[in-house]
């Protein structure tokens, strides 16, 4: 009896550690070239690189990204935004930032990922990861309330977009990419997320375990008195 009663539990602590739905994430607006979260931390691209003062991010496939200004038929930067950012653009098309697409790779999991867009146009594209899993894709044309037309003053065209993941959820690596002349960010922000390790919810449930196990083993020995 006591040994079912073991494999039960072994089995019970199968099914919570699985039990996790598959990752999902949201996206929310706010205006202003800044995060709205104020536990955020950002990268600005002010000192004409993509190092992230902070530590937590590496940015690659890094080329010319790296702009000021306004250049027509190349990239606009973001309304009121007079700092520097990150310009992408279609590789081969000869112009600022035509590597394609960046990558942003975590060192630790975030919840949390956002960034000023300039012009949204319909051909931005945001693909969100965790390791070698595609949690979602974002185009401009998904943005609440956006106008994806590529206009360079319209508030409608020039937010902060912010994407969040569910409770309990995280992800390690975006990639932005643009299929048309260009995708323009700046301010990008992350939050590292709160994850309980895998070791301490198997030390509750081990604890768990070995409560039911006591308790099962006093009820045996009242069960036998009796008889």
């Amino acid at each position: 009896m006591q040994q079912k009663l073991s494999l039960a539990l072994v089995a019970t602590t199968v099914v919570v550690i699985n039990a996790n739905p598959a990752s999902a994430v949201t996206m929310q607006v706010n205006s202003g070239p800044f995060s709205s979260y104020s536990d955020a931390k950002t990268v600005t691209f002010d000192d004409g690189t993509a190092n992230d003062p902070n530590g937590f991010v590496t940015y690659s496939n890094i080329t010319s990204n790296i702009v000021q200004g306004s250049v027509s038929g190349q990239y606009a930067s973001p309304y009121g935004d007079n700092t520097k950012f990150l310009t992408i653009s279609p590789s081969g098309s000869n112009v600022a930032g035509d590597s394609g697409f960046v990558n942003i790779n975590f060192k630790e999991a975030v919840n949390y990922f956002g960034f000023y867009a300039g012009s949204l146009d319909s051909y931005n594209y945001v693909d969100i990861y965790k390791g070698n899993q595609l949690l979602k894709t974002f185009s401009g044309a998904d943005v609440p309330t956006a106008i994806a037309d590529g206009s360079w003053t319209s508030s409608q065209a020039n937010m902060f977009v912010n994407l969040v993941a569910d409770t309990g959820e995280t992800f390690d690596r975006v990639v932005m990419r643009s299929d048309g002349i260009a995708f323009e960010t700046d301010n990008h922000a992350y939050r590292l997320a709160s994850v309980p390790e895998s070791n301490a919810v198997l030390g509750v449930l081990a604890i768990g375990a070995c409560g039911m196990t006591s308790l099962f083993r006093r009820s045996q020995r009242k069960v036998t008195v009796k008889v």
